[in-house]
């Protein structure tokens, strides 16, 4: 989802709104709704859902109800993950990936940098990947033939070495600008929909950023927690009125 004056397109719409979904799944005439509140008409949603069943993104049982599949059902696990926050007790140790070849494509190559990322691993040099050890790296960069993993402890602060991997000032302003938002929207009104349901994404790929580092490395008043606990409040609410309008329409 994408915020800003872009359009949005009716596949980020319909992706979106499965995605906020567990299961993630909805029946078409919701989601033809869902896609009118940003101007997308029925056919187009329905072109839209069928591209998205086609590309293995979807799956629908005749029924008129259509599951997500593939890379994105993927990320609805990743993005559940990133909205409880979840993480593991930290012995000190970090998990290290080191690539021990660059002789592949630069599609390969863009690939890998995909997926560490997405383990929440940063880039201390090239071809060189790291993080505290209070997580289950997922996806696995071990599966990476083209990777070697270690486990290691820095001899300096680790402190400063989380903070020099990431921008957590940055990250911590963009989590209380998102949090304010969350205030100065209530989400009770059907008015509320079209703007709550792009706030709501950006909140959602804002928490997928988090490097969720242990505790002894995040700034104090690190925001993760009270962002999280904001939007569960706030998407409570946005839920019920997205249900009552739904009955309505």
């Amino acid at each position: 989802m994408q915020e800003g004056n872009a359009p949005l397109t009716a596949r980020s719409v319909l992706a979106s709104a499965l995605l906020g979904e567990d299961p993630p799944e909805l029946p078409v005439a919701h989601l033809v709704q869902l896609a009118g509140l940003f101007g997308i008409n029925a056919n187009r949603a329905r072109v839209a859902l069928s591209r998205m069943v086609s590309a293995g993104e979807a799956t629908t049982d005749g029924s008129g109800r259509y599951r997500l599949a593939g890379h994105l059902l993927d990320r609805q696990g990743r993005q559940t993950g990133s909205r409880r926050g979840d993480t593991g007790p930290w012995s000190g140790e970090w998990r290290v990936a080191v690539v021990t070849t660059t002789g592949r494509s630069a599609d390969d190559r863009s690939a890998r940098r995909t997926r560490m990322g997405l383990a929440r691993l940063a880039e201390q040099r090239e071809g060189v990947w790291l993080r505290p050890d209070n997580l289950d790296l997922r996806p696995d960069p071990s599966d990476d033939p083209d990777v070697v993993m270690f486990t290691a402890r820095p001899d300096g602060d680790p402190k400063a070495l989380a903070g020099a991997l990431w921008d957590l000032r940055g990250w911590a302003n963009r989590a209380d600008q998102l949090r304010h938002r969350l205030d100065d929207l209530p989400a009770t009104a059907p008015a509320d929909l079209a703007p709550g349901f792009e706030l709501s994404a950006a909140v959602l790929r804002h928490l997928q950023s988090d490097p969720l580092l242990p505790e002894a490395l995040v700034p104090a008043g690190w925001p993760g927690p009270a962002l999280r606990q904001t939007y569960d409040r706030w998407d409570r609410n946005y839920r019920q009125v997205l249900r009552a309008w739904g009955r309505s329409t």
